[in-house]
């Protein structure tokens, strides 16, 4: 769940998403206060589609470890899920139960989860297996075997009992089976149970059988987590129709870490073409490769592609097309999530549609809008004042062709003036270089706000009507509850129907270009802030800067300090107290 500006909120899994979902959004009331306050913040869901709930589990773990969401508290510490270690280069390497992977030579199985199915994993093995089970230097000169060797739980090879090479014939037979080529194994097993049972030893025959059920349980295959610590990034390609979507997903030190999603609605009609051209763009960027990435499909020009990743990443770039083992495994759960998202994509352009056509027939328009623009101001007082612009198209929001414009003719709290301003030089920029141009135009205000900006639509010499852009101002009257639009030559607003979708889809849009607003006002804002009167003085940097407003907590306060307090200040000199403090108090007004 995602909140402001993309931000996590959330990580969680369900067996089916919308119970889990229902179970959120519903009346606050209801609702857990901690529950009702992340609900009330978030703005975006986002999903992956996984190939068991042992899966989520892992996934969950692993995007919660790296984004640590203010809302995830249980798994908000930094445990790690339980892995069994083989140290191969030891003389007789024991199974040992670890957290962490590490480049050590040795070898690594799991995660193992719950952590009950690894422990339980060991003592099958110690059943199946004779292995140590003590933390002595096994060197085959020990003198005498404790009661393990006594009861036949091992043989002994502190004292010699059992070879070095015996012993490494036992530990090939443990990886195997860790590894997950257990077939043979369980096999014999069934066939040492079903004898048992004929021999009418009814408690081994059951324990076999329990045991075989426990080995199945903990040898599930999992393929969003891998032991080889591999650095990959995973695409997959599913079309429908003219429209494709490619998904990449990120494998990091063997943990899916996170995903990109392209999704083209007039694709090209060619797989290896089209992965090729979104390869090349997406790793031109500023974009870390990885040493290999996982393909659908061979590309005709894979080596002049690989020797240009080589050379973007430094090192070898190898392209994999794997049709079986764990790179297939992880390239099938790539395409789930394309073909995920694809259903998405599909079922919002279809929302869209169904929003536009409403649109349409509430405010009257000659045809359906296919791009919508929306304007707001956003100042504190009329200063640092900003305006957005963002746009709807084709049933989502089109972050590429947002605007912003810091308010240059304006001076005090004039909002009317402002979005004359704003609207006035954003037409004329689209007019002049041929933009695209929209179907509505969405003005945040009610008529005084609508008529500044048509007044600048009319300036420019801008239809307005039926042989161009439609222009309403949205807003509440003073005592309603509900929202109005306001339209040229309308003596009053008209009340739109709470809850529809073409108020929905309208409310959206005011919604983003506020938000777009008030965060580029707030970064305006801030960046003035930073330069105060410090910076004109000669001899305070940066580090100075920010010891002198750590200790008193402004300019104001610095300028009525002692000289001996600012000389306190790490970094100040006598000549460099005396120095701030004249600059400060010649440059105000109120203290020359």
């Amino acid at each position: 769940m995602r909140g402001a500006a993309g931000k996590i909120l959330y990580v969680g899994k369900a067996k089916f998403l919308p119970d889990r979902l229902r179970s959120y959004f519903q009346p606050s009331s209801g609702l857990p206060p901690k529950t009702a306050a992340l609900v009330s913040q978030v703005q975006d869901i986002e999903y992956f589609v996984t190939g068991s709930e042992l899966e989520a589990l892992i996934l969950e773990n692993n995007l919660i470890k790296k984004h640590r969401p203010r809302y995830n508290i249980v798994l908000r510490d930094d445990k790690h899920y339980p892995f069994i270690r083989l140290a191969m280069e030891d003389p007789y390497p024991r199974p040992e139960i670890v957290r962490r992977v590490a480049r050590d030579g040795a070898l690594y199985f799991g995660p193992y989860v719950p952590t009950n199915a690894l422990r339980e994993t060991l003592r099958v093995l110690r059943h199946l297996f004779p292995l140590p089970n003590c933390s002595i230097t096994i060197d085959g000169t020990a003198e005498r075997a404790c009661i393990e060797y006594e009861i036949g739980r091992c043989l002994a090879p502190c004292t010699g009992q059992q070879t070095r090479s015996d012993y490494r014939e036992m530990i090939d037979q443990v990886r195997l089976f860790l590894e997950g080529r257990d077939r043979e194994l369980v096999r014999a097993l069934e066939i040492r149970m079903r004898q048992a049972a004929e021999a009418l030893r009814f408690e081994e025959a059951a324990r076999l059988r329990d045991q075989i059920a426990r080995i199945n349980k903990v040898l599930e295959r999992q393929r969003i987590t891998s032991t080889r610590l591999e650095d990959q990034d995973v695409v997959a390609l599913v079309r429908e129709g003219d429209t494709a979507d490619v998904q990449v997903l990120f494998v990091r030190g063997g943990m899916l870490i996170g995903r990109k999603d392209f999704y083209f609605e007039r694709a090209e009609p060619d797989d290896a073409a089209l992965l090729t051209a979104v390869l090349q763009q997406f790793y031109d960027r500023d974009t870390v490769v990885p040493p290999e990435i996982v393909l659908p499909v061979d590309l005709p020009d894979e080596g002049v592609l690989a020797s240009w990743l080589t050379a973007r990443r430094g090192a070898r770039v190898r392209l994999a097309t794997p049709s079986r083992g764990p790179d297939a495994a992880i390239l099938a759960l790539a395409r789930e999530n394309a073909e995920a998202a694809m259903a998405d994509h599909r079922r919002r352009e279809r929302m869209g549609e169904a929003e536009a056509r409403e649109l349409q027939a509430v405010l009257g328009l000659a045809r359906r809008p296919r791009r919508i623009e929306a304007f707001d101001i956003s100042n504190f007082q009329g200063d640092q004042a900003v305006g957005s612009m963002v746009v709807w198209e084709d049933g989502k929001m089109k972050k590429a062709d947002y605007r912003k414009f810091e308010i240059k003719t304006i001076q005090g709290a004039n909002d009317f003036g402002m979005l004359y301003e704003v609207v006035s030089r954003y037409y004329a920029r689209v007019r002049d270089k041929g933009g695209p141009w929209p179907d509505l135009i969405v003005i945040d205000g009610g008529r005084g706000q609508l008529n500044a900006a048509m007044d600048a639509l009319r300036a420019l010499d801008i239809t307005i009507g039926a042989d161009g852009p439609a222009a309403i101002g949205l807003a509440k009257e003073r005592g309603d509850k509900g929202e109005r639009i306001f339209r040229s030559g309308d003596t009053d607003p008209a009340a739109l129907e709470p809850g529809a979708a073409s108020t929905r889809l309208l409310q959206r849009i005011r919604d983003e270009a506020h938000r777009f607003a008030i965060t580029y006002h707030r970064a305006v804002r801030h960046r003035r802030l930073a330069q105060s009167r410090l910076d004109a003085v000669v001899g305070i940097g940066p580090a100075r800067k920010r010891a002198l407003l750590a200790r008193f907590g402004s300019v104001e306060r610095l300028a009525d300090a002692t000289e001996e307090e600012v000389r306190s200040v790490s970094g100040m000199s006598d000549a460099l107290a005396r120095l701030v403090l004249r600059a400060l108090r010649e440059s105000d007004p109120l203290r020359s």
